[in-house]
């Protein structure tokens, strides 16, 4: 079944990832958190302003797409987690160069190592594109 995304729920779902891979010790990540994550000015193309609001109405279209749940963390705030890894089977290489796409857009395989070196080390330009090769195959 093939999903469709839209701008505000690529950024939350990409978001949501990064932080997973970058701050595990922050994830699953409350509606503020999220929404600040969002709105960074680092690591983000285009950078963004949304409102809690539009992040709001994203994870209810992702919650609705099986793609995000409420944490059942069971804390006084409600946190958000992704669910693409389970959803796809996804490896811990191939999550940050999605993510990489997701919040920055199309790059070279030497930007997507360099910038997804902080999410999963790679060894070479030739890993990466192995991971994209698996990627596409989906």
């Amino acid at each position: 079944m093939e999903t469709t995304l839209n701008e505000i729920e690529v950024r939350v779902l990409g978001s949501l990832i990064e932080k997973e891979l970058t701050t595990p010790e922050y994830y699953p990540l409350s509606l503020n958190s999220l929404t600040n994550a969002c709105n960074q000015k680092s690591n983000r193309d285009p950078v963004m302003a949304l409102t809690e609001e539009d992040v709001v109405r994203a994870l209810d279209s992702l919650r609705f797409k099986q793609l995000v749940v409420l944490s059942a963390d069971g804390g006084r705030v409600p946190k958000y987690r992704h669910l693409m890894a389970e959803k796809l089977g996804l490896m811990p290489a191939e999550q940050a160069i999605i993510c990489e796409l997701l919040v920055r857009g199309p790059q070279t395989v030497g930007e997507l190592r360099t910038r997804g070196e902080r999410m999963h080390p790679f060894g070479d330009l030739a890993a990466v594109e192995e991971v994209l090769s698996e990627l596409f195959h989906f």
